[in-house]
């Protein structure tokens, strides 16, 4: 499983923010300072504001902030916003009736606990802990 190049800007993003302490940051200094393509990043600014984790405002003073406080923002909660739900293969998850094997198959049980393990681990990794370090 490979996040998208999307989903990874999000997190540089975010980061960014956070190592700010979420203090209202242009759009501009973001994008150039975390090598993100500008109009990429607007598309991105735009979908996190949407799910409630960036407040955006427009004007002279404008810019982006955190939306909440950075030890409330995890590491899942950035990847799927962007990207959705994690999921390894398609016969994970309730909508396992692609796979004619889903209910006899032994790897569907290590995909499964895989997922399981990844979702929490990625849950617990908030953005005020990761702006700590390296900051």
């Amino acid at each position: 499983m490979q996040i998208t190049k999307q989903a990874d800007y999000a997190v540089r993003a975010i980061l960014h923010l956070a190592r700010n302490r979420g203090a209202r940051t242009a759009t501009g200094m973001i994008a150039a300072e975390q090598h993100i393509p500008p109009s990429f990043l607007a598309k991105i600014v735009a979908q996190l504001s949407v799910v409630g984790l960036l407040n955006t405002s427009r004007g002279a003073q404008g810019g982006v902030s955190l939306a909440r406080d950075p030890k409330d923002i995890t590491l899942l909660e950035v990847i799927e916003a962007i990207d959705g739900p994690i999921r390894l293969n398609d016969c994970v998850g309730e909508d396992h009736a692609s796979c004619f094997l889903a209910e006899t198959c032994p790897l569907r049980s290590v995909w499964s606990e895989a997922q399981e393990r990844l979702v929490a681990h990625l849950k617990q990794v908030n953005f005020a802990d990761m702006a700590l370090k390296g900051a």
